[in-house]
C-alpha cells in the first residue's frame, strides 16, 4: 500500500530540510560568538550594562547549539529511517523473486488454484499477450507472427442512454464494470454526474474478453492487451474520446475512469496520454487486478490499484507498481480457494466479485493512504446520486484469414497446388 509519510523520497527531501535549517542556525550561532566577544570588555560593567548582556548573548548561543545538534540528531534518524527502509524492501523484493516470500503451507493451500486458475488455456494466452508487449524489440513483431493479436482502429457505436443511481464510491464503480460486461462484449460506458458547480464524467472499461462468437472483432480480446501494453492503449484511447465527446463532456471537464483486469491498463493509459490530457482534466483512476507498474500517470492524478496477493495477473508486467503520494496500492491477503469441479478461470484471486469485496473494505478504511485516496474521489464526483449512463459498442477489423499453406506432414514441403 502505498504511504503519505513514509516515503523515500519524502524521508530524503526531509532530511535536506533538517539540514538546511541546521546551516542556518549554525550561521546565527557564529553571529552570536562574534557579538559575545565584542561584549567580553565590558564585563566589568554595572551588571544591568556589562555582564547582564554578555551572559544574555552567551545563553542564546548555548540555545541555538542545542536546537542545531537537535536537528543535527533528528536528519541522521530520518536517514537511518530511509536506509531501513531500504533494506527492508531490498529483501522483500529478494524473497518474492526466490519465491520465500511465502511458507511452503501457503503454496500448499494453494494448488488448486494453481492447477486450475493459472495453468489453463485462457492464463497461458493472456500470458503470451502481456509477455510479448514487455520484452524490448518483440512488439512490431507480434502482428506478423500472431495476427489475431493484432491491434486495429477502433469503431465506436452509441447504443444506449440511461438513468442510473451511481454509486460514487470505489466499489459502486467496480459494480459499473461487472454491468458493462454483463451487457456484452466490447461495450464502454460513459456516465455523466452533476456535481452542482458542474458536471465530471466516469470512464467505465471492461476486462478481457475472449469469445469466439466475437470473429475478432472486439477491441477488448487479446489484441486489447497488446494495444495497452505495447501501445500505450493508442487504439482504445482514441475511442474513449470519441465517446467523452458524443456522451457531452466539454473540453476541461473532470474524468475518473475505471478499469478492471486489461480495462485498468486502458484507464491507466488515459490518464497519460497527452491528447487526452488536452481535452480533458482526468483526475482520478482506479483498477482492479491490472499490471499498470510500468505506466507513469502525471502527479495531478490520483490513482488507487486493488490486487489480490494470489492475483498473477497484475505481477505480469514484472515490476511492483510505484509507491507514490498520488499512486495507492492495496493488496488483498484473503485465502481463496478452488472448489472440485468449479471453472476457476484466470484464478479466483482475479475474480471481478472478489475486487468489488475488496473495494467496500476500503471505502471504510481508516487508514490515511486510502482515507485521502477516497477522498479525492468524493472531491471530483461528490455523494453519486442520480447520474446518466451512455453505453457505446466498440468493434475492430477482424483480423486477417491465414494463408492457404499445405504442406507435407512428413517432409514439410507444399504439396501440389499449396500456396
Amino acid at each position: 500500500m502505498g504511504g503519505i509519510t513514509v516515503q523515500l523520497e519524502e524521508l530524503e527531501a526531509g532530511a535536506a530540510k533538517l539540514d538546511g535549517l541546521a546551516r542556518g542556525l549554525t550561521a546565527v550561532e557564529a553571529e552570536l560568538f562574534g557579538a559575545w566577544q565584542e561584549l567580553c570588555p565590558y564585563q566589568d560593567q554595572p551588571r544591568a550594562t556589562g555582564s547582564a548582556a554578555l551572559i544574555a548573548v552567551g545563553e542564546a548561543r548555548d540555545a541555538v547549539l542545542k536546537v542545531r545538534l537537535e536537528l543535527q540528531r533528528i536528519s541522521g534518524q530520518v536517514r537511518s529511517c530511509r536506509w531501513d527502509y531500504e533494506m527492508a524492501e531490498s529483501t522483500a523484493h529478494m524473497q518474492w523473486m526466490l519465491g520465500l516470500s511465502e511458507p511452503d503451507v501457503e503454496l500448499q493451500k494453494h494448488v488448486d488454484f494453481w492447477r486450475t486458475g493459472f495453468l489453463n488455456g485462457d492464463a497461458t494466452e493472456s500470458v503470451l499477450a502481456n509477455a510479448v508487449t514487455v520484452l524490448p524489440g518483440i512488439k512490431p513483431a507480434v502482428g506478423w507472427l500472431v495476427p489475431s493479436l493484432r491491434p486495429g482502429p477502433v469503431t465506436v457505436r452509441q447504443e444506449e442512454r440511461l438513468r442510473i443511481d451511481l454509486d460514487a464510491t470505489p466499489a459502486g464503480l467496480l459494480e459499473r464494470v461487472r454491468l458493462i460486461e454483463e451487457r456484452g462484449s466490447g461495450y464502454i460506458e460513459v456516465i455523466e454526474v452533476d456535481t452542482g458547480g458542474g458536471k465530471a464524467y466516469v470512464v467505465v472499461v471492461p476486462g478481457t474478453q475472449m469469445n469466439d462468437a466475437d470473429h475478432g472483432t472486439n477491441p477488448f480480446d487479446l489484441s486489447g492487451i497488446v494495444d495497452g501494453m505495447g501501445g500505450n492503449s493508442e487504439q482504445v484511447n482514441a475511442a474513449v474520446l470519441q465517446a467523452l465527446r458524443a456522451a457531452g463532456a466539454q473540453p476541461g471537464a473532470d474524468v475518473v475512469a475505471v478499469g478492471y483486469s486489461q480495462g485498468g491498463i486502458h484507464a491507466m493509459n488515459l490518464a497519460a496520454d497527452e491528447d487526452v490530457l488536452r481535452e480533458y482534466r482526468m483526475k482520478y483512476v482506479l483498477t482492479a487486478g491490472s499490471p499498470v507498474a510500468r505506466i507513469a500517470p502525471p502527479p495531478e492524478v490520483s490513482t488507487l490499484h486493488l490486487e489480490h496477493r494470489t492475483d498473477w495477473v497484475p505481477g505480469t508486467d514484472g515490476l511492483p507498481n510505484r509507491d507514490a503520494r498520488n499512486q495507492v496500492t492495496v493488496t488483498v491477503t484473503n485465502d481463496l480457494y478452488v472448489r472440485g469441479g468449479e471453472d476457476a478461470g484466470l484464478g479466483p484471486g482475479h475474480r471481478l466479485t472478489g475486487y468489488e469485496e475488496a473495494a467496500e473494505l476500503v471505502g471504510a478504511s481508516k487508514d490515511p493512504s486510502l482515507v485521502q485516496s477516497t477522498a479525492v474521489l468524493g472531491g471530483v464526483l461528490g455523494a453519486g446520486g442520480a447520474a446518466t449512463a451512455t453505453r457505446f459498442s466498440l468493434s475492430k477489423p477482424p483480423p486477417p484469414a491465414p494463408p492457404m499453406d499445405r504442406r507435407d506432414p512428413f517432409s514439410g514441403r507444399p504439396q501440389p497446388g499449396a500456396r
